[in-house]
């Protein structure tokens, strides 16, 4: 027997994310998403928008001495060459280290970044022994910024 009340409820809530690409503007994007919502509501309906925190876009320059020895430590670590691909990143802080150190370079590793992980999905899953490459890639990155 279905218990389920065959009843609308009067009220629904969302939580919206809103990635912004280098270049835009997350304070102005958050606000354009909140004025779309508000001008496009169906008629009867209303609509509360309660703006939250937001942190600025950023592209990293994958150019320089430290990207170089990621590129070896990992080529070594996974025995393959690396592709520099693009790859979105929610991480309010690094924009805000970028500002403060302008002359960092920032480099943002994953283990579990292949496609079967899953990453911040309700079943994300993490391969041990990808887990391992990650670590042996990241100890020869060490290795190699000492030098």
């Amino acid at each position: 027997m279905n218990a389920a009340s065959h009843t609308l409820t009067p009220t629904a809530r969302a939580k919206v994310g809103l990635r912004v690409a280098p270049g835009d503007d997350a304070v102005l994007a958050r606000r354009a998403l909140a004025r779309h919502l508000r001008h496009h509501t169906p008629w009867g309906l209303h609509v509360t928008v309660t703006e939250g925190e937001s942190g600025q876009p950023f592209l990293v320059d994958a150019q320089g001495p430290a990207f170089d020895a990621a590129r070896k430590a990992y080529r070594q670590a996974y025995d393959k060459e690396v592709l520099d691909i693009g790859s979105g990143a929610a991480i309010p802080f690094v924009a805000a280290f970028a500002h403060a150190y302008p002359d960092a370079a920032i480099l943002i590793a994953s283990a579990g970044a292949d496609g079967d992980s899953r990453a911040h999905s309700e079943n994300e899953s993490l391969d041990l022994a990808d887990f391992e490459r990650a670590c042996l890639a990241e100890t020869l990155l060490l290795t190699e910024l000492r030098q």
